[in-house]
C-alpha cells in the first residue's frame, strides 16, 4: 500500500469529513456574527457617535497600538460563546439527560471492617472474614 492509498484512507473516513463539514459551517457561522457585532452589538453598547472600536489606538514613541479591533474580536468571542453556548451545548445537555438511561441499581456494598466492595447479599465479608450485620 502506498503513500497515496493511505492519505485517501486517512481522507475518506468519517470523522475529518464530519470536521471538515464543521469548520466549513464554522467559518460561515463566524462571518455571521461578525456581521451581528459590527453592525448591531457595538452600535448597542458603542459609545454615542463610535459604533466601532477597530479606531481605537494610543501610541508610545509614535507606534500606534490599535486596542480596538481587540474589543471588537473579544465582543465577537463573547458573542459567538454565548450563541454556541445557548442554542447548541445546553439544549444538547437537555437532551442527553433526558435521553440517558436510568443508573443501574448498586450490586456492592463497602464492608464496614476491611472498607472492601462486596455482594448486596453477602453476610460475610470475603476478605476480611467480618461477621456482616444487614
Amino acid at each position: 500500500m502506498g503513500v497515496w492509498d493511505d492519505f485517501k484512507n486517512f481522507a475518506l473516513k468519517g470523522n475529518v469529513i464530519d470536521l471538515a463539514v464543521a469548520v466549513v459551517i464554522g467559518l460561515a457561522f463566524q462571518a455571521v456574527i461578525t456581521a451581528l457585532v459590527n453592525d448591531v452589538i457595538n452600535g448597542l453598547i458603542g459609545i454615542p457617535g463610535k459604533a466601532d472600536f477597530s479606531s481605537f489606538s494610543f501610541s508610545i514613541n509614535g507606534s500606534p497600538i490599535l486596542y480596538g479591533s481587540f474589543i471588537n474580536a473579544i465582543i465577537g468571542f463573547v458573542t459567538i460563546a454565548l450563541v454556541m453556548f445557548f442554542l447548541i451545548v445546553r439544549p444538547y445537555q437537555k437532551f442527553k439527560a433526558r435521553s440517558a438511561p436510568p443508573p443501574a441499581a448498586a450490586t456492592t456494598k463497602e464492608c464496614p471492617f476491611c472498607i472492601s466492595q462486596i455482594p448486596l447479599k453477602a453476610t460475610r465479608c470475603p476478605n476480611c472474614t467480618s461477621q456482616l450485620t444487614t
